[in-house]
């Protein structure tokens, strides 16, 4: 038997979590740079905020509506989210991490009667421990543990926790589950199979192996349909590391700058480079992107990438963070208003055993840049994210006295909230 904890509103929740407050009340949290509404609460969506509507449209789309916005605050989001997962490490005999707030969990002795209480448990230890709702979907597969999770999240008979355990739950619960809904049918995947009177995972599950074979030729879409029907044929691998990471954003207006669109790449590739550390991977493709404001028309418009292998695959931040300034400076054309880059690095493997060049490889230093990454990652992990970075990671610009000014940060966020779990200077005063 499979399991998915599923934190519900996730970012929203987090938010929550130090501001109780704000219980019952419409809240949303807004992308990079303010941009969009990426997250909202229940009773933000009984307003019909949808997901992707700009901020600077909220006061005119809801007036007179009092919305708590928060900029996003990963650092928080992923220091709670992650005593969820020591939670979660504790009380399953086998788990792993999909998402930010997502955890499969595997049973193999489990009595299924025992399963049911056993996620209403857990449901609340993590609330009482986190202060954060979850949700807990089981069932013989993780496509059909993720359908039970969406019937936890949304029907508070369940109490937090649906089984999906025979075949009779398996039916009704597919029978009621859309097509849309259904993990691993993608959107257009969705409108096609819509388009051919499947609207329920019901639907799909009963159609013959040689038609979802014939009809898509996708090993995907087959293992979904699996899946649905009680055959477990997701590779747990495949999940848990990813086989390219790209780390991008919008910026806060448009850069013209060559050392400021360097700062924002150095960023993306260091936290590009830190991914590939935490899933114990190194990668041998470091790529970079970047383009214009494709809706500003009045400005000449510009897009490229390239690549750049790397000799010995790594995942040391000053190899990648290397790599991509070199693409950069390839690339990069004076003259245009660039509004988004991005890092991108791929021919992803195990950091252990790593191919050496033959003829420029040496051992002490390669061990020396290891543990330096180790220990800057142990820094930024109990003092708050970015308390060290590299020299390439900042920029320098001077104010109207001639003054030089550091910034290491050019992403908007007028609304973030403090770091209260991971920052000493954000620790909670009672008066």
């Amino acid at each position: 038997m499979y399991g998915i904890i599923d934190c519900d509103n996730c970012y929203v929740s987090c938010e929550r979590v130090f501001r109780p407050d704000l219980k019952d009340k419409p809240v949303v949290v807004l992308s990079n740079n303010d941009g969009c509404v990426v997250a909202r609460s229940n009773e933000a969506k009984q307003l019909g905020i949808k997901a992707g509507t700009p901020y600077y449209q909220l006061d005119e789309l809801f007036p007179n509506q009092k919305i708590a916005v928060f900029s996003s605050n990963y650092e928080l989001y992923g220091e709670l989210t992650g005593r969820v997962v020591n939670i979660i490490r504790q009380e399953a005999p086998a788990y792993f991490r999909y998402s930010i707030d997502e955890c499969f969990v595997y049973f193999d002795r489990f009595a299924d009667n025992d399963l049911k209480a056993w996620g209403e448990r857990l449901h609340k230890k993590i609330r009482q421990y986190v202060g954060i709702p979850v949700s807990i979907g089981l069932a013989p597969t993780k496509t059909l543990a993720k359908a039970a999770s969406y019937f936890a999240k949304r029907y508070a008979g369940y109490r937090h926790c649906c089984l999906i355990d025979t075949e009779e739950k398996r039916r009704k619960a597919l029978s009621l589950f859309p097509i849309d809904e259904v993990w691993g049918i993608g959107r257009r995947y969705a409108a096609r199979l819509q388009s051919m009177g499947i609207q329920t995972a019901y639907d799909f599950a009963q159609k013959e192996a040689s038609w979802v074979r014939a009809t898509f030729n996708n090993i995907v879409i087959f293992r979904t349909w699996q899946e649905l029907n009680s055959i477990d044929s997701v590779p747990n691998e495949a999940m848990a590391k990813k086989k390219s990471i790209c780390t991008s954003r919008s910026f806060n207006g448009m850069v013209t700058d060559f050392e400021q669109l360097r700062t924002h790449v150095a960023n993306y590739a260091a936290r590009c480079a830190e991914k590939l550390r935490q899933q114990d991977t190194v990668a041998s493709l470091v790529a970079v992107f970047l383009h214009t404001n494709a809706f500003r028309e009045d400005l000449p418009q510009y897009w490229n990438m390239e690549e750049q292998r790397l000799i010995v695959p790594s995942s040391s931040t000053a190899d990648i963070v290397g790599a991509a300034t070199d693409v950069l400076r390839r690339i990069f054309i004076q003259g245009f208003h660039y509004k988004k880059a991005g890092v991108i690095v791929m021919g992803i493997g195990p950091n252990s055993p790593i191919q050496a060049d033959l003829f420029d490889f040496n051992a002490e230093q390669f061990q020396k840049m290891r543990r330096l990454d180790a220990v800057v990652d142990r820094i930024n992990r109990l003092n708050g994210s970015e308390t060290v970075v590299i020299g390439s990671q900042q920029y320098t610009q001077k104010d109207g006295r001639g003054r030089a000014n550091v910034f290491a940060n050019a992403i908007k966020h007028d609304f973030k909230s403090k770091n209260p779990t991971t920052r000493w200077s954000d620790i909670i005063k009672l008066v």
